[in-house]
This record gives C-alpha cells, structure tokens and sequence, in this order.
C-alpha cells in the first residue's frame, strides 16, 4: 500500500483492552459478584427452550420495549434495547458525530466514549474531575456554555471514580446545552439515584443502561436507551438489524419481572458491603479509598498500582490497575464482591 488506510486518530488511539488474567477472586470488573439467581435462570431456560432455535428474534423487540418502560417509567417508543450499553453509545455517537463535531466528557470516566468519538472523526474535549474525585460542575456548565458541544457524555456514577453529578447541575446543563447531553447510568442502582424523570421536561437528555452490572447479566449483553421518541426513531437507524438474540431479550424479560424479589436483595447487599469495605480499606495503612455511589471504588496506594495488581493476583485476586487513567497514577479500583471476597481482599492487602 502506498498510503495508509487508517485513519491517523485512530493510529494514535490506545485501544480499549483488558489483561487475560484469571482469578478465583475477581473484583476487576465491577460485575455483580453472586451472579444470576437460580430461579432467573430456570425461568429464561424454560421460555427460551419452548421458542424455536431456526427463527429470527423479533426484528423491533417490542414486548421487551414495554417491558423496560413500565420498569423505568417512561415510554415504549422512547426505548431502544441493545447489545450491551456499548452498542448504543456507539449508535448514538455514529448519528451525531462527524468532523469538527465536539464530544463533551468529563475524565477521568469510561474510555470507550473517547474511543467511539475519535473514531467517528469527532473532537473530544475534557473537563477533568476536581481534585478530590468528583465533577466539577461549574467547569462543565461554563464549557457546554462555550463549547456548545453536539453531544455531552456524564456517567454518573462515574467509572471509575464513582461520583455522582447532582440532578440540579444536570438541570443547569440540560438548559445550557444546544446539544445532547447522556447521562450513562450503568450503575445507578447503587446509587439509588436516576436522571429518567427529567426526560419528561427535557428533549435533549438520553439515559444509557445496562444488565450487566446490577441485573446480573454481563455475559447476556443487554442494555437500553431512554430519550424522547423523536430521537429514538434517528438513533435507531445506526442500530443493527436483530441486534438482540432471542436469549437475551427473554433473559432481560425476566429479570424486569423479578427485579423486586430477586435483584433488587441482592443491590443491597452490594451497597452494605461497599460501606463496610469502604471503613476496613480506611483502616489500612498506606491506602485511601474514594467514596463511591457504585459497586465499586478507587483506591489511593502509597505503593505503586502495578504492584498492588501483581501481589493481589498472586493472592488468586484480581483488580483493575487504573494508573494509566488521567489524574490516577497513584489508584487501583476494586469492584464489590461477596463479604468472603471482600476479607480475603482485605486480608491480602493488609
């Protein structure tokens, strides 16, 4: 080839990536540590087995639309049901961004919207977190004030810092902005706080979640978007046709019905357990862990993260070495596990 055929952006990209490594212990990320219950997983397996293999899944998932907007309190035709979260920020930014098209994100947070938004063609501009963790909502207004960026990205709670942005800053955001501004709430079950209602007031806020954290379902790959019907129907068009397995729409049926009894339990264990794993971490010398809304936090370490991850795995434990992140050198982050995980962490750190 005489030329390159790749775009230079994305030449200079660091791919999103994760090590291979396997551990008894994993606390690396941020899946809910007790996994499906057995009486979730029966019930898809009986629905599923009863459908036949050899047909297409529903081209528009319509029963599960419905399902997710009584489960969320909004409207059938202002839900799209994905592959995973990821699939439709990619949708969302594939019909938004272009050349000279500003991307708004405030870092450090999840790298994939950089990522997306860079290979898209469109600038990213960043707006770093305060220097205790959280966002800086008078940086953010006044940038989306200027900038007046196409779209603006907030995950709230934060991966992987797990702050939270406060709805009367979003409010303030969602006035100031021409554009979009998406809220991404992959974790917001453990913060028991959701941007949803203000989708009734405003036009140009889209909320992003997921199954794969609190609902249990990671290795189903199911997450949804929320905005207004007339956004929906052009995001829709970036969306592939049966994106969904059949397997999944059912798995994701059944865990909205069994929400209350089954996951909802099991979100507060997390939470307890993320407070009290919180409290034992601030008693560890050397160590200084984040407050966090998710099931998750980051730690400060006096000694280096890459070691930390090295002894931890030697210990049969995995957690996520976050030091090439902006502003966290110094940190590693560790999901929520089980009370047993949770000691033999501590136990390992100590």
């Amino acid at each position: 080839m005489n030329s390159d055929p790749i775009k230079p952006a994305v030449r200079a990209l660091r791919a999103y990536s994760l090590s291979p490594h396997r551990a008894s212990v994993k606390l690396n990320q941020n899946e809910n540590p007790w996994d499906a219950p057995a009486r979730v997983k029966e019930e898809v397996l009986r629905r599923f087995a009863a459908r036949k293999w050899s047909r297409y899944p529903d081209f528009v998932p319509v029963t599960l639309h419905e399902r997710l907007a009584a489960f969320a309190d909004w409207k059938a035709d202002g839900v799209i049901a994905g592959n995973g979260s990821n699939e439709l920020i990619q949708a969302l930014l594939m019909v938004t961004v272009a050349p000279q098209k500003r991307v708004l994100i405030s870092e450090p947070t999840f790298a994939l919207y950089r990522q997306v938004a860079t290979v898209l063609g469109g600038e990213v501009e960043s707006v770093p977190l305060t220097s205790a963790l959280q966002y800086d909502s008078t940086a953010l207004l006044a940038t989306v004030e200027e900038r007046q960026p196409e779209v603006t990205i907030i995950c709230s709670p934060n991966n992987p810092t797990g702050c939270l942005l406060r709805e009367d800053d979003l409010r303030s955001l969602l006035r100031a902005a021409r554009g979009l501004v998406v809220i991404d709430e992959a974790y917001h079950e453990f913060s028991q706080q959701s941007a949803v209602p203000l989708l009734n007031e405003f036009d140009n806020l889209i909320v992003l979640r997921t199954f794969s954290k609190a609902m249990a379902l990671a290795a189903l790959r199911v997450g949804y978007l929320l905005a207004s019907p007339d956004l929906v129907r052009e995001i829709g068009k970036a969306v592939l046709p049966y994106n969904l397995n059949a397997f999944s729409q059912i798995a994701a049926e059944v865990a909205v019905e069994n929400y209350e009894s089954e996951l909802l339990p099991l979100v507060e264990q997390i939470i307890s357990e993320r407070d009290r794993l919180f409290g034992a971490l601030s008693q560890i010398a050397g160590l200084g862990p984040v407050p966090s809304k998710g099931n998750f936090m980051v730690v400060k370490s006096a000694t280096d993260p890459a070691r930390i991850f090295t002894d931890l795995f030697a210990h049969d434990i995995l957690v996520r070495d976050v030091s090439k992140y902006p502003m966290l050198s110094e940190y590693f982050r560790v999901s929520v596990g089980t009370p047993d995980e949770n000691e033999r962490l501590l136990s390992a750190l100590r």
